[in-house]
C-alpha cells in the first residue's frame, strides 16, 4: 500500500493565534496553493480531518473522500484561538516542559493525541486490496505517523519539518514501512 500524507494548505493566522481543534480559516490566496499542488494520482481511498482547512482541499480536487476525528490536530482546549503570547505563564510553562504528559488546558496531551491517530493508523494499514490512499491532516498528525513508523523518540517529533501543502509518501507492506518520499 502507498500512503500519500498531505498537511493542508497555509492558514490565514497573523495574529500568532494557539489553534489545533479549531477552525482557522486559509490564506486567502488558498486557491492558488491548491492549484500549485501535484494531486493526479487516482486514489482507492481518500480519507481527511473535518477540519475545514483539509476538507477545501479534497473538495478542490473533486476528490471522493470521506473524514476521520482521529485526524484532527492536537486540542488545546481553552487555549484554542487565544495569540501564544496570552496565555498565562502559569497554564503554558508546564506544557512546554513536558507536552507528552501534561495536557493543554482543557485540551489533551501528546499521548493523547498519539492514541487516537495511531488508533487511525493501525485501522489503515491493515486494510487489504488497497493499492493508493490519500490522508489529508495536520502536521502534528503527520510527525505522529513518522514517529510510529521510525520509531524515534516521541520528544523528537518536532525535529521533523512538514510544510504546508507538501506530502509524504509511505510505503506499507506486510512486515515493514518504507519512507518513501517527505515534503515533496
Amino acid at each position: 500500500m502507498e500512503i500519500h500524507l498531505i498537511r493542508h494548505t497555509a492558514v490565514d493566522n497573523p495574529d500568532n493565534l494557539c489553534y489545533g481543534f479549531a477552525e482557522m480559516p486559509l490564506r486567502k490566496e488558498y486557491q492558488e496553493d491548491f492549484n500549485s499542488l501535484h494531486l493526479d494520482e487516482n486514489f482507492d481511498l481518500v480519507i481527511s480531518s473535518p477540519a475545514q482547512r483539509c476538507c477545501l482541499l479534497a473538495e478542490h480536487f473533486k476528490l471522493n473522500y470521506s473524514t476521520d476525528e482521529r485526524l484532527r490536530e492536537m486540542n488545546f482546549g481553552n487555549w484554542e484561538l487565544k495569540k501564544w503570547r496570552e496565555i498565562p505563564e502559569e497554564e503554558i510553562n508546564p506544557w512546554y516542559k513536558d507536552f507528552i504528559h501534561v495536557k493543554a488546558s482543557g485540551g489533551e496531551n501528546l499521548l493523547e493525541m498519539q492514541s487516537r491517530v495511531l488508533s487511525f493508523w493501525n485501522e489503515l494499514v491493515v486494510k487489504k486490496d488497497i493499492e493508493k490512499v490519500l490522508i489529508i491532516a495536520h502536521a502534528g498528525v503527520i510527525r505522529l505517523i513518522l514517529q510510529s513508523v521510525l520509531q524515534f523518540p516521541l520528544e523528537n517529533m518536532f525535529s521533523i519539518q512538514i510544510d504546508y501543502g507538501k506530502k509524504v509518501i509511505i510505503e506499507a507492506k506486510e512486515d515493514y514501512f518504507s519512507i518513501k518520499k517527505v515534503n515533496v
